[in-house]
């Protein structure tokens, strides 16, 4: 028998694992798992229009008072067209915008500052626990009497209303941070701008985040409450006008008007909460 020399320069190649094969996607399971899920999710509401919309017709309710769905959406329509609803919307959502950032601007560094320094914390501490236990609503006639009963006092409310969510979030998600990642950054030699700016303010984002969201729909809601005391334009005003004047289903249709408003108006602010977590989570990883 003859030997078989082998050179040691030359390496055997090593044999491939069996690949599993990958079973492919069927097309269209996407578009079917979004339909059912958005099937799922309007159930309740076509359900409700479709209570809405019988129950006045058989005489369960009286449709003076509750009138038909189509005939609050007919009334809709016939606004829209005449552009009095479009007036209407913008008027309450400059309001309520310019009150709503306002209240960012003040409530979020006054958060940082209250929960970063225990001295700030301890002196107004009790005069926010007044105030934050005091209704918007009930101050309202102060800030008309005070401010007059322009565009100035609405957006005052609506700030006062909006400041307290944020703020207690704000307070919150810095005293909620994990004290070991500070003892590191200051380790390191970061300086207090500086750990503020990479440490705290990234840490807390999500918690300010969700009272920006809370305040978004106190806005609307308290704004609306004071176009229908004091006012000549806006959603409320347009809800009382149509009440006083026995106008039912232009009422209900303002009152859509602002249900739909608000619904966009926390959609998107939900959007943008989970835009800039994912961001923050991507930029850590």
């Amino acid at each position: 028998m003859t030997a078989v020399a082998t050179d040691p320069t030359v390496t055997r190649a090593e044999p491939r694992p069996a690949t599993v094969p990958v079973p492919a996607r069927r097309p269209g399971r996407r578009p079917a798992v979004l339909l059912r899920t958005a099937v799922q999710r309007s159930i309740a509401i076509v359900v409700f229009l479709a209570v809405w919309e019988v129950v006045p017709l058989v005489g369960i309710v009286d449709r003076t008072w509750l009138p038909p769905f189509s005939r609050v959406l007919a009334s809709w329509f016939a606004l829209a067209a005449s552009g009095q609803v479009g007036e209407h919307i913008v008027v309450s959502l400059q309001r309520s915008l310019a009150g709503f950032v306002i209240a960012i601007a003040v409530a979020v560094p006054l958060g940082l500052l209250i929960a970063w320094y225990r001295p700030v914390a301890d002196v107004l501490d009790p005069l926010l626990e007044v105030f934050r236990n005091t209704a918007a609503l009930a101050l309202l006639p102060v800030f008309t009497l005070i401010l007059g009963i322009g565009e100035t006092s609405k957006i005052a409310l609506i700030v006062f209303a909006c400041v307290w969510p944020i703020l207690l979030n704000t307070i919150s998600g810095v005293r909620g941070v994990d004290p070991l990642l500070i003892k590191s950054a200051r380790t390191m030699g970061v300086s207090k701008f500086g750990l503020m700016r990479k440490v705290i303010l990234p840490a807390a984002l999500p918690t300010v985040l969700v009272g920006i969201r809370l305040a978004g729909a106190h806005s609307l809601l308290v704004l609306i409450a004071a176009e229908m005391v004091g006012a000549k334009a806006g959603l409320g005003y347009l809800i009382m006008y149509a009440q006083y004047n026995f106008q039912i289903p232009q009422m209900y249709a303002g009152i859509l008007a602002t249900t739909a408003i608000g619904l966009a108006f926390a959609r998107t602010l939900l959007y943008v909460e989970q835009r800039v977590t994912r961001n923050r989570d991507a930029l850590e990883d």
